[in-house]
């Protein structure tokens, strides 16, 4: 005899949901609802009492309050990467909400969903402080892009000791007193440097939060990842806030496809392509870290062995399989408790998979 079980697909949008509830034998029923986990939390125990449940949604813009609110119910929930979800040429042709929930818990009850990996509420708003960190960084590049232009425009030459991405204050200050000959071009350009300064302003007290909370918060790993070569602050910030614990990673091939880190392979027959990086990464992390490799080179010997060992390829191919070495050893750092030693041998030995 089969064990009554429960299987809910959740199609969520902001103000309604659709939902499709199957048992272990039959379709029970298709409805939608308001957006209120309490609501069909209710409906369940009321006509399957006892039951139980497994339930789940695509990720989206909803976040996951509504995955620890069924969690907290008891339920075995999971978030779901559209991506991963499979569809019949069918679905794709008659695609709706309805369609997409009874196909949820139609696939949920096959066992062929796969979850990912859902961050506690305090590494969640952590990568929000770090995106918004990010977020800043691009306004005040397109800020400083436009006051460039304004500057091409009207003849204007940018003093050669400025021309570069950091600009000092005095710069600032010659922008500022720039004559124009009309009021209507000064005040352009005071209304951008007014915003960039502002910009700016939040950039810097975002980036003394986010120093200030991970040494508080995550001392110990933040301190670890600091003793690697290449890595800074603002890399071991990104590691914490949109990877979390790594150690969560059995093997390192996992958290290298976590990050993106691994080729896009074609492969049929006799043909085999690989078509660069993965499209499905941590964007953010994985730009970083790249971006980390290249200062890693220049201050490790032993990065700098490892990158004369592929001379002869592509600069751009080669500091990729840098950033692959250099993230196993914050791997490693972080599963093994300790810091990192430049030249020393222990460190360059990999944990066993």
């Amino acid at each position: 005899m089969q064990t009554p079980q429960l299987f809910i697909g959740i199609d969520v949008h902001k103000k309604s949901w659709s939902v499709s509830i199957r048992t272990d034998l039959f379709e029970h029923k298709t409805f939608s609802m308001p957006s209120e986990p309490d609501k069909l939390i209710g409906y369940v125990n009321e006509h399957f009492k006892g039951y139980p449940v497994q339930c789940c949604y695509e990720a989206s813009c909803c976040g996951f309050v509504a995955y620890r609110r069924l969690t907290e119910a008891g339920w075995k929930a999971k978030v779901l990467n559209p991506a991963d979800i499979p569809q019949s040429a069918k679905n794709k042709d008659q695609k709706s909400d309805r369609v997409d929930c009874r196909n949820l818990a139609k696939q949920l009850h096959s066992g062929h969903l796969t979850g990912i990996h859902v961050p506690d509420e305090q590494q969640e708003q952590l990568r929000s402080l770090f995106r918004q960190k990010n977020n800043l960084t691009k306004v005040m590049r397109k800020l400083k892009a436009q006051i460039k232009g304004e500057l091409l425009y009207y003849g204007v030459k940018l003093l050669s000791a400025y021309d570069r991405s950091a600009w000092p204050s005095a710069m600032m200050t010659w922008l500022s007193d720039l004559e124009w000959k009309f009021t209507t071009g000064h005040y352009s350009m005071q209304s951008k440097l007014r915003h960039l300064a502002f910009v700016r302003q939040e950039w810097l007290a975002s980036n003394t939060e986010l120093r200030k909370y991970v040494d508080i918060c995550y001392h110990q790993d933040y301190r670890l990842l600091m003793t690697i070569p290449g890595v800074g602050p603002t890399i071991a910030i990104s590691i914490l806030a949109e990877l979390g614990d790594i150690r969560r990673f059995d093997k390192f091939d996992q958290l290298s496809s976590f990050v993106g880190l691994v080729p896009s392979i074609y492969s049929s027959g006799e043909t085999m392509q690989v078509r660069g990086l993965t499209y499905r990464s941590k964007v953010l992390v994985r730009s970083y870290l790249i971006e980390s490799a290249w200062v890693s080179v220049r201050r490790d010997p032993s990065m700098q062995d490892y990158y004369r060992s592929h001379a002869g390829k592509q600069p751009n191919k080669i500091i990729v399989k840098v950033a692959h070495k250099l993230l196993r050893r914050i791997w490693h750092v972080i599963r093994s408790g300790e810091p990192y030693q430049v030249g020393v041998g222990k460190a360059e030995v990999p944990v066993p998979e």
